[in-house]
């Protein structure tokens, strides 16, 4: 089993940055994809970015050139950094962990921005 813990969501003002972390514990191995998805009230969960075992990324078109998605090598951790901000940003934002057979998500966490 894997556990996933974000942290670092908040309010922010349109046009600023926030980073979010998700942070894993348990079983870590052979982990080969590492994801971040939102959603916003009332609409589907949308893919925002994913980074593979290898470091290569892929971006939702929507946050090309503003999000990066990284790692902490020493335990693990993905990082997405979020730059120029937009109010149609908000959402809950959720990491999820693909290993083989199983996939495992966090339980999200809140990212507002609004002036």
């Amino acid at each position: 089993q894997v556990q996933l813990v974000e942290s670092g969501g908040g309010l922010v003002q349109p046009g600023g940055s926030l980073r979010v972390s998700c942070t894993p514990s348990g079983d870590i191995f052979s982990i080969y994809y590492m994801l971040w998805y939102r959603q916003a009230a009332g609409k589907q969960r949308e893919w925002v970015a994913t980074m593979s075992s290898g470091g290569s990324t892929l971006y939702a078109d929507s946050v090309k050139g503003r999000f990066t998605i990284s790692p902490e090598n020493t335990n693990n951790t993905i990082y997405l950094q979020m730059n120029s901000l937009k109010p149609e940003d908000t959402a809950v934002y959720a990491c999820k962990f693909m290993q083989k057979g199983n996939d495992y998500w966090g339980q999200g966490i809140q990212v507002t921005v609004s002036s």
